[in-house]
Formats: C-alpha cells, sequence, structure tokens
C-alpha cells in the first residue's frame, strides 16, 4: 500500500512539471492539424458537420487551452494561446463557418467561439486577431430570420453582451465605432502599443493601460498607414490596442444591435428572452460614455421604435373595445415564457395586441435599466416615430369608430407606461409641456389635447366613457405636470376668491337651515316611494342638531353628501345590500387616496405657502380649466345623461382630481 501511494505522488508531481506543456501544445496542433486534413483528404463535400470529428477535436482544443489558462501564471500567455493567436485560427474557423463548408459548420464554430469567450477568464476581445473574426462572426447572426442556427447565435451574442458588460472599454472593437479619435495626435503611438509590436507580450500588459477608459476615441489612430486592413499581422501575436479603421464597413456600428433584435423575433420563446436579456446588459453598462456611443453611433433608437410601429400597425382596426379593455397588463418576460394559449385566442386579433403591449413593456423596461442619455433618446424616437407618425393620425382622424379603437388602445399604452422618461414623453404628446394658466377660448394651444377633452362630452357616449377612462389612466400616474397642466394650472393664482372673500365671516343662516331640510323638500321625496326614501340605508342619517354654532363658512359633510345622493339616479348607487359599501368606506378610501397623492407630491417640490391673492386682478374673470369645466358641465346634465358615463366623470373628479387638489391647497 505504502509503495502505491509512493507511485501516485510520483505520477502527480510528474504532470505537474513544467514539461507536459509541450506535450499540449503538440496535442493542440495535432488537433489543428486534423481538421485542416479533413479538407485535404474528404471528397464528399456534402457530410454534416456532426458527422465528422471535427466537433471532438474543436472540444479538445477548447479544453486544452482552458486547462493550460489554469496552469499559467495570471500574467502570462501560454503557448498553445499564443499558437492560436499567431496563426489566426480563428479568422481561419470564422472564414469556414461563413462558408459552411462542411455543412453546418457554422453552428460548430459559433460554438467554439462562445465556449472559448465565456470559458477563458482574461480578456481577449481587445486582441486583434480575436476582435476581428467575432467582427465577422457577429455579420453572420441574425442574418435569416427562423435561421437553424438561432440558439447558437444568440448564445455567441449573450456571451459577447456579457464580455462587453465586464468591459466595456471593449465596446469600440465589436461595433467597430465610426467616431474619430480627437484625444490623440495622427501617428501616435502608446508606450502599450509600443509594447505590443515588439515581441511576444505577456497578459498583464494591457494595451488599455494608457488611454481612456470607454472613450469612443480610445486606442484609435488617425493615421492612415494604421488602418486595420493595411497591418501585417503575421510577425506579431496579434496584440493590437486600436479598433478598426472606420472605413473597413459601412454598416457594421449596428450589426451587434440588428442581430439581437432581428432574434428578439424569434419564435422560439427562449431565443427571444436570451437575445432581449443580452441587449439589457448592454443598456445597463453604467458609463456614460458607453450609452451615448449607443445612442449615436448605433441604430439602436430607430430600431426599437420601428418594431413599436410595425407590431402597432399589425393590430386590427375592427378590435371591440370592450375585448381590448378586458386585457390585463402584459409583461414581455412572462409573454414569451407562456407564449399563445387558448385564453390568448379569445377574441380575433388578441395575439397581435398582447404581442405590441410585450414590446412596448421591454422597451420601457430598457429605458428604465438604461443610462440618461440613452434613455431619452429611446423615448424621443418612439415619441416621433410613434406617437406622432402613427397615433395622432388616428386620434384626429373623422371615423368615430377608429377614434373609438385608438383612444382604447392609447389607454392601455397609458397602464403599461411606467419608465418616468417614456411616461413624460407620453404626457407631453398628449397634454402638450404648456403650464400657464388656461384661456377660454385658445383651442389651438395644443390641439390633441383639445380634442381629446372635448372628447369626454362627445356626442357618442362610447367615445366619451373611452375618453373619460383615458384621462383617470392618466390622473393615477405619478406625474406632477399631469396634475398641473389639467387642473392645478388654473387653481394656482387663486383667481377663484373674490376679492376681500377672506375677510368675509357672515354666513347666511337660512341658506344653511333650508340645507338642513334638504331631505324634505317634496322635489326629491316624490322620485322614491315611501319606502325607498324612509330607508335609513339610502341616506346618511343627521347627527343631532348641536347647540354650539357650526363653523363659519362651514356646512356639515352629511348635508351634502345626501343632497348629492338625492340627485343620484336609483341604480348609480352602491347597494346597500352590499356589506361595506357605505360613506366610511367612501372616506376611507378617499383618505387613502390623499395619503397616495401626499407621498407623489413630495417629490414634485410644490410651495408651502399659497401665493398672495395681491397678484390677483380683481376684474380677472377665473376660468377653471377645459377639462374641468367639460367634467362639471357633465354633472350639471346628471339626470340627462348615460348612468355610467356620469359614474366614471364623476369617479374623474373624486378618486384623481380632487385628491391631488386637496394636497396642492394643504401643501400651498
Amino acid at each position: 500500500m505504502e509503495m502505491f501511494s509512493k507511485l501516485t505522488a510520483l505520477f502527480q508531481q510528474a504532470l505537474e512539471t513544467r514539461e507536459p506543456s509541450v506535450h499540449l501544445l503538440d496535442s493542440f496542433v495535432e488537433h489543428w492539424k486534423g481538421i485542416t486534413n479533413y479538407y485535404i483528404e474528404t471528397s464528399d463535400e456534402m457530410i454534416p458537420a456532426k458527422q465528422t470529428d471535427i466537433p471532438w477535436r474543436l472540444k479538445q482544443m477548447l479544453d486544452i487551452l482552458v486547462y493550460e489558462e489554469k496552469q499559467q501564471e495570471a500574467e502570462e500567455t501560454g503557448p498553445c494561446m499564443e499558437y492560436l493567436l499567431q496563426h489566426k485560427l480563428l479568422e481561419t474557423l470564422c472564414t469556414l463557418g461563413k462558408a459552411q463548408y462542411p455543412p453546418g459548420m457554422n453552428q460548430q464554430v459559433l460554438l467554439f467561439f462562445a465556449k472559448l469567450l465565456g470559458q477563458i477568464q482574461q480578456p481577449m476581445l481587445h486582441i486583434i486577431n480575436v476582435y476581428r473574426p467575432v467582427q465577422k462572426l457577429i455579420r453572420l447572426c441574425g442574418a435569416a430570420f427562423g435561421s437553424q442556427t438561432e440558439k447558437e447565435e444568440v448564445q455567441f451574442l449573450f456571451i459577447i453582451c456579457s464580455k462587453l458588460k465586464q468591459d466595456p472599454y471593449v465596446l469600440n472593437y465589436i461595433l467597430e465605432s465610426k467616431r474619430k479619435a480627437g484625444n490623440r495626435k495622427p501617428g501616435s503611438i502608446s508606450e502599450a502599443q509600443e509594447g505590443d509590436l515588439g515581441g511576444s507580450p505577456k497578459r498583464g500588459e494591457d494595451p488599455r493601460a494608457e488611454s481612456t477608459p470607454l472613450s469612443p476615441q480610445a486606442g484609435c489612430i488617425d493615421s492612415p498607414s494604421w488602418s486595420g486592413d493595411d497591418l501585417d499581422t503575421s510577425s506579431t501575436d496579434g496584440h493590437l490596442p486600436s479598433p478598426p479603421s472606420p472605413s473597413t464597413s459601412e454598416e457594421s456600428p449596428t450589426t451587434l444591435i440588428k442581430a439581437l433584435v432581428t432574434l428578439m423575433k424569434s419564435q422560439k420563446s427562449k431565443i427571444a428572452i436570451k437575445a432581449c436579456e443580452s441587449l439589457l446588459l448592454l443598456v445597463s453598462i453604467p458609463k456614460e460614455e458607453t450609452a451615448r456611443c449607443l445612442a449615436e453611433d448605433t441604430a439602436l433608437c430607430q430600431l426599437l421604435s420601428d418594431r413599436v410601429c410595425e407590431l402597432y400597425k399589425l393590430i386590427p382596426t375592427s378590435l371591440d373595445p370592450a375585448d381590448i379593455q378586458g386585457v390585463d397588463t402584459v409583461h414581455w418576460r412572462a409573454r414569451h415564457s407562456h407564449g399563445s394559449t387558448e385564453d390568448t385566442c379569445s377574441f380575433p386579433g388578441r395575439d397581435h395586441f398582447e404581442t405590441f403591449l410585450a414590446w412596448l413593456d421591454f422597451c420601457d423596461h430598457l429605458i428604465r435599466e438604461a443610462q440618461e442619455i440613452l434613455a431619452s433618446r429611446l423615448a424621443k424616437a418612439i415619441h416621433q416615430q410613434w406617437l406622432v407618425a402613427v397615433v395622432q393620425p388616428q386620434l384626429l382622424q373623422m371615423s368615430e369608430a377608429g377614434v373609438l379603437v385608438a383612444t382604447v388602445l392609447l389607454s392601455s399604452v397609458v397602464r403599461q407606461t411606467w419608465a418616468p422618461v417614456l411616461l413624460e414623453e407620453l404626457v407631453f404628446f398628449l397634454l402638450g409641456s404648456q403650464r400657464q394658466p388656461e384661456e377660454r377660448m385658445a383651442t389651438e394651444s395644443h390641439v390633441l389635447r383639445y380634442h381629446l377633452v372635448k372628447h369626454c362630452d362627445h356626442i357618442s357616449d362610447e367615445i366619451s366613457l373611452c375618453t373619460l377612462k383615458l384621462f383617470e389612466e392618466l390622473l393615477q400616474k405619478p406625474q406632477e405636470h399631469i396634475v398641473y397642466n389639467l387642473v392645478l394650472r388654473n387653481l394656482e393664482y387663486r383667481n377663484y376668491i373674490a376679492q376681500g372673500a377672506e375677510d368675509k365671516h357672515t354666513v347666511d343662516t337660512e341658506h344653511l337651515e333650508e340645507s338642513a331640510e334638504l331631505e324634505e323638500d317634496p322635489f326629491f321625496t316624490d322620485m322614491y316611494t315611501e319606502s325607498d326614501f324612509n330607508s335609513s340605508s339610502q341616506l346618511l342619517s343627521l347627527p343631532p342638531r348641536e347647540t354650539s354654532p357650526r363653523p363659519v363658512g362651514k356646512s356639515q359633510v352629511s348635508d351634502i353628501v345626501n343632497s348629492f345622493l338625492c340627485l343620484v339616479p336609483q341604480e348609480a348607487k352602491t347597494s346597500y345590500h352590499v356589506q361595506g359599501s357605505g360613506y366610511d368606506t367612501y372616506v376611507h378610501d378617499a383618505h387613502e387616496l390623499f395619503k397616495e397623492c401626499t407621498s407623489y407630491s413630495l417629490e414634485w417640490g410644490w410651495p408651502d405657502t399659497p401665493k398672495p391673492l395681491d397678484s390677483v386682478h380683481p376684474g380677472s374673470d377665473f376660468y377653471e380649466g377645459h377639462l374641468l369645466k367639460v367634467l362639471l358641465d357633465r354633472i350639471t346634465r346628471i339626470l340627462d345623461q348615460v348612468i355610467l358615463a356620469h359614474f366614471i366623470g364623476c369617479q374623474c373628479i373624486h378618486r384623481n382630481l380632487l385628491p391631488a387638489i386637496l394636497v396642492k391647497s394643504t401643501s400651498g
């Protein structure tokens, strides 16, 4: 037993010596020659690559490289990796993959590249003999929709984006940015570059050390003699710090983005999700220079906004508004995970509608993850290319059926939008950016806003209902400009208060007595049967009359509520048979909404004190604003309107506007 242990120790010691590295190199070269000999010896060009020994030999080469890296010091490059770089094996593999010889070779090459970049720990993408074939391979990804190599393509691109997230500087090498170097003089070479050109480098000699990280111009050289295609790398190990010349490819800055967007359209949910996650990795790089590069040097914003328009136009215009309103919020990841189910096809066109909402949700998520520069650019692109160019003409068209469907779709869009930058663009599109008080006949200040508010009192009850719901969705968003633009800008100067009204301390007691006896007025009691009117569940029970005088200028809340209940048709009231549907529940809900608006308003910078009344001209005319005027006009016609339309109009006021107005009044 002791002898066996000694033999085991000797074998282990022999394996750990430096000499076997020579055998590793021999084995590595042997496997590579085995691949090249296949092309020399084979006579049948139609044999698939999977049926040859090429996949096995590529795997052996990868295992050798990974093992070699583990045995080397952190700052050293092993002989096998040196051989890979000096002899441009990746370039050769990329050419074979592009030629699809043997058939399916591109699939094997993509797998090898993905595993190599994923398993080798040291950075490689800044090496010219690595990033050039990577660029060429990226151009092959997403070239055909529904390709048989989608799985390998998305794995390869995901690894690329992961490496870019770890080391954002190399983004310019992959995107081949067209920006010209502005910080270097033509022909200048950094010390790190000179070291790289002089012999076999070590891993620790990072050519990026002398350049500014993440700068789009970093490592670029203006000298024409340094363009990427003119370099002779046969005498070097392939380490060069500068990305290719912009002249190498006119469409190269968008190849990575185009490939990812194409794969996002895949019918295979796992492929689409992986492509989405790859793009999210790319845009979430926490560097301003990277965000600017993606926003200005790529077609990212254009491609994403074009996809929004494309999916929106696929939604049938014949959809039933009730079906649209019945669709809940759609999340992009869940949509891809679950796919189309039987419920998805509950009505014709639902699949297109939910696909659009899922893409919009992805854009919303991406904008929240992206840096401010990129997020703003993408939101503005969606504003101009989709909202203005596609949605606005539909909202302003003459066809009532078209306006109805477009308005309901827009309500779903508002409900789906949460990214602050995208929500701001959506609000500016609907309401405009005006903050000065409204004028009565100002119909041209913002045409779309004017028409939408006007649709709240449309001759078509359906259009009125869906437009009121649109404003209800808007007012539920935690966005200060919505409330200010619709209501508060008209109340801020308090010109609704008559001059000297604050000095009046007398109250018309006779009027208060009449309001206290309102429920005994025959005008109201003749609308109900005696049993209905006398029921304690229909009206609030008045508290015993207090002997102490009421506060000056105030009336009992119960008087106001009972007076309103006398006006509301019986069918519109909450059933008194339902437990917890009384006045107390209303007060509780109002209190919760008030607290919610208060929490939102803390970030809005509202003043602590109201504006002085001295700033109000004594003869100035008070105008409550277009929206409030339309809503209040509807309430005055309460007995002549459709019950549901009246209910939504009242809900828009008491559920969304009043809490915000109360918060504004209490804070100033």
